[in-house]
């Protein structure tokens, strides 16, 4: 992965942090690893759990940044939720949400659009 696209995505990731912490939810981590996968922000809306995914794009060659969450993608991001919540068992107890949210940015690093889809990913 190149350092403009590892740029982009941190980029996305802060703006994203930003501007759900504007709203009211409250950054638990972020970039959590396991053997599952990556959670890019570990964050609660109230009393429940949101992993966010985060994903930013610079044009919409490839398609809107929303649509690049595959299905692969989605049952890897439920998989690593559950290890998440098994491994911090202080939260153990709580609902959670897997959402997405999609970054457009211009090519002077405006932001063109920003979408945050709430429980964009369920397991059934």
């Amino acid at each position: 992965m190149s350092q403009t696209h590892l740029g982009t995505g941190r980029s996305g990731e802060k703006l994203a942090r930003s501007y759900l912490e504007q709203r009211g939810l409250q950054t638990v981590e972020m970039n959590w690893r396991c053997s599952a996968g990556e959670l890019d922000l570990v964050m609660l809306d109230d009393d429940v759990l949101v992993f966010i995914e985060v994903k930013t794009r610079k044009t919409y060659q490839a398609g809107s940044a929303e649509e690049s969450v595959s299905p692969a993608k989605a049952r890897r991001l439920l998989a690593t939720g559950d290890w998440y919540v098994n491994e911090h068992p202080e939260h153990e107890s709580r609902f959670w949400r897997i959402d997405i949210m999609a970054i457009t940015m211009g090519g002077d690093g405006t932001v063109q659009r920003l979408t945050h889809i709430p429980n964009a990913i369920s397991s059934g």
